[in-house]
């Protein structure tokens, strides 16, 4: 049975397989694998979304268990999801990065409070979970007490390779193509422009993911560039969202599903996606900022 690359398999397992240790990954990989666990992401928190490292979600170590007390939010799947993946607070003494822990959390736990938010699309992809008094085994602990923010950084550069697929473009790229031949758009010098420097734009992307994917699978640390990736394929992938919605003509403002003797899909919706997707993983302002710091060394 076919199924989609949920945050388990693209996500939880890679950082399980690198920091985690011969127990957790014996226990949580194989339900990975099978989906019956569906993963979560604990990261972002009200006041602590493009400053991760403002967590503020407190985990108390409490014999053999974490007591979890906070709440997260923007969690993507959260109505859905049976565990999470978080970022706690373990030391308040230090600088900030220095005292985040990274966590494993049944979401069944007594205590755990999930609330839907509806997106502008309509639906509840995302929530706000709360935390009162969570008892987390501290068996859930992945990597070092107050070493999460590694394991964190090295988790967020998975995110990014997930999210600079050139899936999604090379999906838009299609339809538009299927929907400017049957309106005889192809007549027309200026979209072929349009469409010719979007149909490069995809295939560079394509290439671009290629070369990050080899590094991931070589098993070596994923660059700080891969926040050129993320950039580069949210932003063609709005592009053609917006050519896609052009092309629908008098259709092109439908929300739904459209069905008729002219267009048969979904026009909006790679526009809903892509504006999400500019914001998760990290915004795409915030990636610029990265790649202006981490890797042009410009200054603050």
């Amino acid at each position: 049975m076919a199924r989609p690359p949920d945050q388990g398999l693209v996500m939880v397992g890679p950082i399980l397989m690198r920091f985690g240790t011969d127990a957790q990954r014996a226990r949580f990989l194989p339900k990975v694998l099978s989906g019956e666990h569906v993963w979560t992401q604990g990261y972002s928190e009200p006041n602590a979304g493009s400053d991760l490292a403002a967590v503020r979600t407190e985990a108390v170590l409490d014999g053999d268990h974490f007591v979890v007390n906070g709440q997260k939010t923007w969690t993507t799947w959260g109505a859905d999801g049976t565990h999470m993946f978080m970022l706690v607070r373990t030391d308040k003494t230090v600088k900030k990065q220095a005292g985040i822990s990274f966590l494993l959390v049944d979401l069944k736990t007594p205590g755990v409070t999930v609330r839907p938010i509806r997106n502008i699309a309509g639906e509840r992809e995302f929530c706000e979970v709360f935390f009162d008094d969570v008892r987390v085994p501290q068996e859930n602990l992945v990597g070092a007490l107050n070493q999460g923010w590694t394991v964190a950084k090295a988790l967020l550069g998975f995110e990014r390779l997930f999210t600079g697929s050139p899936k999604h473009s090379q999906h838009t790229l299609h339809q538009v193509e299927k929907l400017a031949q049957q309106r005889g758009l192809f007549d027309d010098p200026a979209f072929v422009a349009r469409f010719a420097q979007l149909q490069l734009d995809t295939a560079d992307l394509g290439a671009a993911y290629t070369g990050f994917a080899e590094i991931a699978k070589r098993g070596e640390p994923i660059p700080a560039s891969i926040s050129m990736l993320k950039i580069w394929s949210t932003e063609t992938y709005e592009r053609l969202a917006m050519l896609l919605i052009e092309a629908a003509q008098d259709y092109g403002g439908m929300r739904d599903m459209c069905r008729n003797d002219e267009i048969d899909m979904h026009v909006v919706a790679p526009l809903f996606n892509a504006m999400g997707a500019k914001i998760f993983a990290g915004s795409n302002e915030i990636q610029r900022n990265i790649l202006a710091k981490a890797v042009l060394d410009l200054p603050s």
